[in-house]
């Protein structure tokens, strides 16, 4: 049974920073590419950042370069997206994705992804 459980979501005041994580299991996860994404209420679902199976990112939204960094590691099947500087516009629920690959492909749509987690939810007073 897949499972994508995220966690390390709150409240934090602007400028602050948080770090989540994403524990995968019930598939390859060093086969897998994996995906943050961000949906506020209103909005449509984002991808906030990917990484592919080696743990090169490989993409980065415009709106969080230079401020959020992803990372993963192979042997304890996690994902962890270290978000700094967080602004009231980072606010959302942060969703982990998982989808596999053979190559080192960039996803960044919704659609691209298999398995989803039931999300974290972040908060940035101003």
């Amino acid at each position: 049974q897949v499972q994508l459980v995220e966690s390390g979501g709150g409240l934090v005041q602007a400028g602050g920073s948080l770090r989540l994580s994403c524990a995968a299991s019930g598939f390859t996860f060093s086969r897998s590419a994996m995906a943050w994404f961000r949906q506020a209420p209103g909005k449509e679902r984002e991808c906030v950042a990917t990484i592919n199976r080696d743990g090169r990112s490989i993409y980065y939204a415009d709106s969080v370069k230079g401020r959020f960094t992803n990372s993963r590691d192979n042997a304890k099947n996690t994902v962890h997206l270290q978000m700094n500087s967080l602004k009231p516009g980072d606010a959302a629920d942060y969703y982990c994705a998982a989808r596999w690959t053979t190559g080192d492909f960039v996803f960044t749509g919704t659609s691209d992804y298999d398995y989803w987690g039931q999300g974290t939810q972040v908060t940035v007073s101003s």
